[in-house]
């Protein structure tokens, strides 16, 4: 039997939650379909140590502040975790957990939402599943043939894991220098931290309250016409969270570059230089979740869908939020995520 709703929100995660607290708001009948079953969205998968960029006031989602953790300036993931659970408490959003989203299509009536629990008809659809269950890898020479362990940053866990080992951290980012931060400092593994440029630290005292601001600021530069500031990219890549300072201030962050290729006991350089390795940890970020839209045939550069804002330029009942800067300014954050939310939930009630 097909159920029906005004709105169907695809993934139940920080923007999901943010879609359905402006959804309420603006009077309409909703479901949230996470293919979690617990909430918390990918908050629950990370990785031990991990903390938040910003302070707690600075990472909340609208209408409710994320209250402080005890003894931490930057929460950790559990904590988030607990935010976003009492969240979707708070709110009462109907969110159907453990609910897997396969396909969504045009209908005659509006856009059918195909479900391992059901199907929905709505007359417009939210994709916020985000991207952390579609991890990229590259097409490194030798990734077949190297006899170790290879795991992306979804993977990783803690130093125990790799105790005794002799372990390659690939990746430049926040993930890369955070994860090689996290092994170095533990001291029982052996770290080879390569990047595929020279690491770009953020200054020590920048953290993700001005980081949200720098994003801001270019949207509305670019939104107005001038020029084009270059945002997050003209500042660095690498927040330096304490870990990372404590790391790379004591000598324990200096990346080699990329190797050319994989051998069957670690890697190699163009010059021939190699290292051994008993695991590879590939830092090497995400792409968009998006394959249940792929009836909707809306794809456009770079595996993006086009958009104007939220709204999917292709087809007027879909909004995408969450995924990066291309669905809003700072949107794949939990204070990035609100206003976006809100202006795709004051679209979507003015749909006849």
């Amino acid at each position: 039997m097909t159920q029906h709703a005004d709105v169907v929100v695809v993934g139940g995660g920080q923007a999901g939650l943010a879609a359905g607290y402006h959804l309420r708001r603006q009077g309409l009948d909703f479901m949230i379909l996470d293919a979690d079953t617990a909430p918390g969205g990918a908050w629950q998968h990370m990785w031990e140590s991990l903390h938040l960029f910003s302070p707690a006031e600075h990472s909340s989602l609208p209408g409710r502040l994320m209250p402080a953790q005890p003894g931490e300036t930057y929460p950790d993931a559990g904590h988030v975790v607990d935010y976003l659970t009492d969240y979707e408490k708070r709110y009462g959003l109907p969110v159907q957990h453990g609910t897997r989203v396969g396909a969504v299509r045009r209908d005659a009536g509006g856009l059918l939402v195909e479900a391992d629990t059901g199907i929905w008809l709505a007359k417009a659809v939210i994709s916020a599943t985000g991207t952390w269950s579609r991890p990229f890898l590259p097409a490194v020479p030798g990734r077949s043939v190297f006899t170790g362990r290879q795991l992306h940053t979804v993977n990783y866990c803690s130093p125990a894991d790799f105790a005794g080992q002799r372990v390659v951290v690939v990746g430049g980012g926040n993930s890369g220098a955070q994860i090689a931060a996290d092994l170095a400092l533990d001291g029982n593994a052996h770290v080879t931290w390569v990047t595929q440029r020279p690491p770009r630290f953020l200054p020590d005292d920048i953290d993700g309250r001005a980081l949200f601001d720098v994003a801001a600021a270019r949207r509305r530069a670019l939104d107005a016409g001038r020029t084009d500031t270059g945002g997050l990219a003209s500042l660095g890549d690498i927040v330096a969270v304490p870990p990372v300072r404590a790391a790379r201030d004591a000598g324990l962050l200096t990346a080699k570059p990329m190797f050319s290729r994989l051998t069957a006991s670690g890697v190699r350089w163009d010059d021939g230089s190699r290292a051994g390795a008993d695991a590879i940890v590939w830092c090497t970020g995400f792409r968009p979740a998006l394959s249940h839209l792929a009836p909707l045939n809306l794809r456009g550069p770079r595996g993006h869908i086009p958009t104007d804002g939220t709204r999917a330029l292709g087809e007027a009942r879909l909004h995408l939020l969450g995924y990066g800067d291309w669905t809003g300014p700072a949107s794949a954050t939990l204070i990035g995520v609100g206003r976006p939310a809100r202006d795709a939930a004051r679209e979507i009630a003015q749909l006849s």
